[in-house]
């Protein structure tokens, strides 16, 4: 099993440059997938996912 890292609200917020209450909105919201281990913890790859979903550029599908 390979281990991915697992980011803090703080990391996420800092990498897409917004407050922390806005990454909270996001996991309220179902925006963004989150886990809550004692606080909560934002998976590299739902991250990714998140910001392709974000994008307002459109991929074409294969």
């Amino acid at each position: 099993m390979s281990e991915e890292k697992l980011l803090t609200i703080e990391e996420v917020a800092e990498k897409l440059r917004v407050s922390t209450r806005t990454i909270i909105r996001y996991i309220e919201s179902g925006r963004l997938k989150a886990s809550k281990i004692g606080v909560w913890r934002i998976k590299e790859s739902d991250l990714a996912h998140f910001l392709e979903e974000s994008s307002n550029v459109k991929r074409k599908k294969k």
